[in-house]
């Protein structure tokens, strides 16, 4: 993947500026681009399975940085810019529906997918943007409970993101979002424990984040009214849906064994589906090679690498995320794949 590629997801607010200026039906269009277009193009596209050779020079360059830390002033200035639209335009029915699940789109990919990447940065001011950007999508608690309870319990019943054999997505959905909220407070709790102090003190950063959130979305509701931070809040719910649906597809059915000490194996490759469809990679800096993420999971995105016993998704992660919304289908393709592995 040359480094260029990696400035595809920035069509995504030009398709969304385009959006927000149309009328009718094309207020949807980044949809109809980014899970309709694109899918097919990478039905038609092979994977590429090869990686870098200038790995350190990759790990090194800040220009991968500043991709991600761009990232912030647009979707602040684009939620902002919503904001401003709805409470001075005269939409229709169709076009709150389309302009809302635009911005959507925004917290799922720029709002939450970009978070995760900055989110297992150990450096204070990445860790700001990325709780800049989740405070976008309503979706802080994100951070506390992803960096250690998911990756800690990935592939195991103890992990809410890991979606169990023959489970719907619908049922997956609920159960993925409030038990990664429980378990943050549940692990934010045990971190002050361990250091002598309050377990639900302000220091308990599932409590500051909640209190954070609820403040943002009061000054929504007194600078622009009602209806704009109910379409927001609405947008907010439709980027964490897609956050959880990628969860979905990513650990459907992979569960690590349990040695005869009672501890679970180390996570490894084969316990976190991959997809090397180039547009996918690009779009969501590299997160569809989550098996390496989850190896290593301090490994920036321009260094993940694809391995021969990852196991391979059908097609790229936009296209098996409309794969998972009619579950007899995916159980059919998916449950045949698991038996294989």
């Amino acid at each position: 993947m040359k480094k260029w590629a990696y400035l595809f997801v920035y069509t995504l607010p030009v398709t969304v500026y385009f959006a927000f200026n149309l009328h009718g039906v094309l207020t949807f269009l980044p949809i109809f681009i980014f899970y309709g277009l694109v899918p097919l193009i990478e039905l038609v596209t092979k994977p590429s399975s090869s990686n870098p050779e200038d790995m350190d020079e990759r790990g090194k360059s800040r220009f991968y940085d500043f991709l991600l830390y761009a990232s912030v002033p647009v979707q602040v200035i684009f939620l902002f810019y919503f904001f401003h639209l709805l409470s001075v335009s005269a939409f229709s029915p169709l076009e709150y529906a389309g302009v809302t699940l635009s911005m959507g789109l925004m917290c799922g990919v720029f709002g939450i997918n970009i978070a995760h990447e900055l989110g297992h940065r150990p450096n204070r001011f990445e860790q700001l943007l990325a709780e800049i950007l989740l405070l976008t999508s309503l979706e802080m608690h994100f951070l506390p409970y992803h960096n250690n309870g998911h990756h800690r319990n990935v592939g195991t019943r103890k992990d809410p993101a890991t979606a169990r054999r023959g489970e719907p997505l619908y049922v997956f959905w609920f159960r993925s979002q409030i038990g990664s909220y429980l378990q943050a407070w549940s692990l934010e709790a045990e971190r002050l424990k361990k250091k002598g102090n309050r377990p639900y003190s302000f220091g308990n950063r599932a409590l500051t984040y909640t209190i954070i959130q609820a403040v943002f979305i009061g000054a929504i509701y007194y600078f622009y009214g009602l209806l704009v931070v109910s379409l927001f809040i609405v947008s907010a719910i439709f980027g964490i849906l897609l956050l959880e649906t990628v969860n979905y597809i990513e650990h459907y059915g992979l569960m690590r064994s349990k040695k005869e000490s009672g501890r679970y194996e180390r996570v490894m490759h084969e316990h976190s589906w991959n997809s090397d469809h180039p547009i996918g990679r690009a779009m969501l800096f590299e997160l569809s090679r989550h098996s390496d993420h989850h190896y290593k999971a301090s490994k920036k995105y321009q260094t993940l690498v694809s391995l021969p016993d990852a196991p391979q998704m059908p097609t790229g992660y936009p296209g098996m995320m409309l794969f998972s919304l009619v579950p007899p289908l995916w159980f059919k393709v998916m449950n045949k794949k698991l038996s294989s592995v």
